[in-house]
């Protein structure tokens, strides 16, 4: 797990987890007269520079929705493209990760994945394995509503008794190499002017706050990030209790 800073009150604080639908790329590039292909090369840019400036901002964790399990559902030219650039991403943030002292690590089914992205994906989860300034994960060929699917069924064939809340989160978290519990997303960032969660992340989820902007993933810079986690720090977060106003 990432080491972190403890609170003011000696306790340990929790991981400031940061997910991001990453939606837009293609409106971005049909708007200005380009093709889809430039506008997830424009997208691919952007989270290199999301993934450079969140640990600055206090991310412990980050999570990235690059290719859903429905997105196998576009033209297969596309498809073919889309898994070119993750593995091209995959590569070169690999160095810089190392850098940076990031840990990187894959999420999502690797069934349907060409044998040369999955040991680009393995490589990169053993290379960046010692990073402790943040955690960038990757979603790839993901679906929340199968991970929970496959969790459910890995616990009932275990033969234990049923699981806990965090039990149940660590068997949601147990695939692949580097393999831990599901983390609690604390915002969770949509751009590109739509309002849904698509599969991503429903159960660690439970009680995100949600940050949705017009704003075409391409052109989601840090700035935005910054004011996104900004309007996280002025919500009051409850879980169910009266508000901190309200009297006794």
């Amino acid at each position: 797990m990432i080491e972190r800073a403890p609170d003011s009150d000696n306790r340990p604080r929790a991981p400031f987890h940061v997910a991001a639908i990453m939606d837009g790329n293609g409106r971005y590039a049909t708007a200005r007269g380009r093709t889809r292909s430039d506008g997830h090369r424009a997208g691919a840019t952007a989270a290199r520079r999301i993934v450079e400036a969140a640990p600055d901002m206090g991310v412990d964790i980050l999570t990235l929705f690059a290719l859903s399990s429905e997105n196998w559902n576009r033209p297969p030219a596309e498809v073919r493209f889309l898994l070119q650039l993750l593995r091209r991403f995959l590569r070169l943030e690999c160095r810089r990760c190392v850098e940076r002292g990031v840990r990187l690590s894959v999420i999502g089914s690797r069934r349907r994945l060409p044998a040369r992205l999955v040991a680009m994906v393995d490589h990169v989860e053993s290379a960046t394995s010692a990073g402790r300034r943040m955690q960038l994960r990757v979603a790839i060929d993901y679906s929340s509503r199968d991970a929970i699917l496959e969790a459910a069924a890995r616990w009932a064939a275990s033969g234990e008794p049923a699981p806990t809340r965090e039990g149940f989160a660590r068997a949601l978290g147990a695939t692949g190499a580097l393999a831990s519990p599901a983390p609690e997303v604390d915002l969770l960032i949509r751009t590109g002017g739509e309002k849904r969660l698509s599969d991503f992340l429903l159960w660690e989820s439970a009680y995100a706050e949600l940050y949705f902007t017009d704003t075409m993933w391409p052109e989601f810079a840090p700035a935005e990030l910054e004011r996104a986690i900004a309007d996280y720090r002025r919500r009051e977060r409850r879980f169910g209790l009266v508000p901190r106003s309200d009297p006794a």
